[in-house]
């Protein structure tokens, strides 16, 4: 009924819907993960373009309606949220910078890599999730969705037509760009953490 009221009442306004649509683009950076996509590809697991878009979807959207009630069901906040997120980001950029293997080839037998870690943490990541809940304060619940939806579809053709993105580029330059973008990844992730853990120390000391 909630969900229903969202959207019949609050009104649809183009260039909010816009900068949402922006916003999540550019936090998603989907199209630069794609060296990221292709080296767990490579390494046996099984990537699903429509798996991953619905899981993504459909993650995006419950945490756009009931994220926040959700964490403080389970007594965890935010921060505590987006660190426990970075570290799993940053493991996946040590696999990617010195070619060493920590996730399990078992995700590969089951499909279980569209969910995780493809579709969470590495597509809606902690960041992209935190920063859902903030866009509530500034757009109707209709125009993130739309957003998310726009999105989405960009997901799924960037993941279903990757392998053409190898082979224009090459074997070799996959590699470095695998590198480079593992390096990007594992700074994030550190900065992502760092953050967070300095607002919870910062919590803890107040108390």
């Amino acid at each position: 009924m909630d969900i229903f009221f969202y959207f019949v009442v609050n009104p649809f306004n183009l260039q909010h819907t816009i900068s949402a649509s922006i916003a999540l683009f550019v936090l998603l950076d989907v199209i630069g993960t794609i060296p990221v996509f292709l080296a767990m590809q490579e390494r046996g697991m099984m990537i699903r373009p429509f798996k991953v878009a619905f899981y993504t979807f459909l993650f995006m959207t419950l945490f756009l309606f009931v994220g926040k009630w959700i964490l403080q069901l389970f007594n965890v906040d935010i921060s505590s949220f987006a660190a426990a997120g970075a570290i799993v980001v940053f493991i996946i950029s040590v696999e990617m910078v010195f070619g060493v293997r920590i996730f399990n080839n078992e995700q590969a037998a089951n499909e279980s890599g569209s969910f995780f870690p493809v579709a969470f943490p590495l597509i809606a990541g902690p960041g992209t999730l935190t920063a859902i809940l903030s866009m509530r304060a500034s757009y109707e619940h209709v125009n993130i969705q739309i957003g998310i939806l726009l999105n989405v579809v960009i997901i799924y053709l960037a993941i279903k037509y990757m392998n053409g993105f190898q082979r224009v580029l090459g074997v070799a330059n996959i590699i470095v760009l695998r590198k480079l973008f593992g390096i990007i990844l594992m700074a994030m992730a550190v900065k992502l953490f760092t953050s967070n853990i300095a607002s919870l120390v910062g919590t803890t000391i107040v108390k």
